[in-house]
């Protein structure tokens, strides 16, 4: 393991959590892996505490899970449970597009039609990591703008337990240009405010991730 994710302020906690999470969407912390802590925690400089802190928050986000006395591993989950979730999260998003567009400002759309450019700028790049996590945030920010606390919630609850999963989705380049184009789709249709076309747009997106994974799960 690269010595290079040595973090230097060990008060942030966030930035364990954050470092520990990225091992875990990128596969270098496996699928059903115990976690070795004594090895991480030299890698990352930090104490024991900071990091089994992070632990826990990210067995909040499904990600861990923490057995007392008996270490924790790394959260794999079945194609079943990978299928029911992006089900679920599926009509969500479905009816988040359609509530964004009967309800976000100029403003807020705009915004968001920029942070797809610069998922477009890292996607050339062929940058994966930051385009990734571009995406996480534009999914949660275009749910936000449903202005609706409850499915913001239930969607930011699936998609943390979904973020291995979708890391994977742009494993090759033909599904990682398949994703890129659903999105293009999205966004004619936020600038519209073609609430229908972008609920569409969005449940497509998610049965199009489901084909992307199922073969490597």
């Amino acid at each position: 393991m690269n010595t290079s994710i040595a973090i230097t302020n060990r008060s942030l906690h966030d930035q364990v959590v954050s470092r520990v999470r990225d091992l875990i969407i990128e596969g270098i912390l496996e699928p059903g892996s115990r976690i070795d802590e004594g090895t991480l925690i030299d890698k990352l400089g930090v104490s024991r505490t900071p990091f089994r802190e992070a632990l826990r928050t990210l067995a909040a986000e499904g990600l861990v899970i923490v057995k007392p006395s008996k270490g924790s591993v790394v959260r794999k989950w079945t194609p079943a449970e990978v299928f029911s979730m992006l089900e679920v999260l599926g009509h969500l998003e479905q009816l988040a597009g359609e509530l964004a567009c009967a309800r976000a400002t100029d403003e807020e759309i705009n915004a968001l039609i920029a942070l797809h450019l610069k998922m477009v700028d890292y996607y050339k790049a062929n940058d994966r990591m930051p385009y990734y996590k571009l995406n996480q945030e534009f999914h949660s920010r275009l749910t936000a703008l449903s202005k609706n606390a409850t499915l913001a919630e239930m969607q930011r609850n699936i998609q943390a337990r979904l973020k291995r999963i979708r890391y994977i989705g742009n494993d090759n380049p033909a599904a990682w240009a398949g994703a890129v184009e659903d999105h293009e789709v999205m966004i004619v249709a936020l600038k519209l405010k073609n609430g229908k076309r972008l609920g569409d747009a969005m449940a497509k997106h998610i049965k199009n991730t489901w084909d992307r994974v199922k073969d490597s799960l």
